[in-house]
């Protein structure tokens, strides 16, 4: 997928974010242990969220990319998140999967709560 797709599906799932009632408190946040595409909050739970965009499943889930490595990646770059903010709540990582036929039509959502 295009950087531009990746825009887009981060863009569909921060409002499908919004419609469930979260609030978004970054988008693509980068630190130098990598990047987490958004960061919402619902009630005193922060929610650091993988958006991982898909036309088909030819090549497995969109969840199935968010390999060990990556997941280690992303809680290192959570707690750096964390300090920056001075936050200390609970915290949960997600996974929003966003399939698209690719030519403009509506997007489906799947969001994993608690992904790993």
């Amino acid at each position: 997928m295009s950087r531009q797709s990746g825009t887009w599906g981060e863009a569909q799932a921060a409002s499908y974010l919004r419609r469930c009632g979260y609030e978004l408190l970054a988008h693509s946040y980068r630190c130098r242990f990598g990047e987490i595409d958004l960061v919402a909050r619902k009630g005193r739970t922060v929610c650091f969220v993988e958006v991982k965009l898909r036309s088909n499943v030819q090549y497995g889930l969109p969840r199935e990319a968010v390999t060990p490595r990556k997941q280690e990646r992303l809680r290192k770059t959570a707690l750096c998140y964390l300090s920056e903010h001075e936050l200390d709540c609970p915290t949960r990582f997600d996974v929003a999967e966003i399939y698209t036929d690719g030519a403009g039509g509506p997007a489906r959502i799947e969001y994993l709560e608690n992904a790993f």
